[in-house]
């Protein structure tokens, strides 16, 4: 399959014209494409490549956002208690109302750019320089098991 989407949607139409002059099965076998793909192409095949296109998987709505009272509430609160933390600020929010946890907020702060990501702890390791041999044979060991007596 090709590498830009004009190739894609052709090869998806090949794919559909060959089911239907031959069969949903030979054209799986031939393409190595699920025949559940192929059913699923043929059914949104309208005769143009616009039809083949892939669709958003984008949900149209998130049952658990904040709503834009919540967000008014947030903002007011910050804004009234500056220097106040995240935890202070929370339980001040919940006593006001607010139903959402801790790391809920965390996220909504930090999407509108009033609460700053903590740096991370994490320690970058340095890398050690690599020992290299001056003679050949000084970094192999060999074992001996055993000894022969001469």
């Amino acid at each position: 399959m090709g590498n830009n989407i004009t190739q894609k949607l052709k090869y998806k139409e090949s794919v559909v014209k060959f089911s239907y002059k031959y069969s949903v099965t030979k054209a799986a076998i031939k393409f190595s494409e699920c025949k559940r793909t192929i059913y699923r192409w043929r059914k949104r095949y309208d005769g143009t490549l616009k039809s083949l296109e892939d669709k958003s998987r984008r949900p149209n709505y998130h049952p658990n956002q904040h709503t834009e009272e919540e967000i008014k509430m947030i903002k007011n609160f910050k804004n009234n208690n500056k220097e106040t933390g995240l935890v202070v600020l929370w339980v001040k929010l919940r006593e006001a109302g607010y139903t959402r946890t801790v790391q809920g907020l965390y996220h909504v702060l930090q999407r509108l750019g009033i609460y700053e990501k903590a740096p991370s702890k994490k320690k970058e390791s340095e890398p050690s320089e690599w020992v290299t041999g001056t003679y050949p044979g000084e970094k192999v060991q060999v074992d001996v098991k055993y000894v022969p007596k001469v």
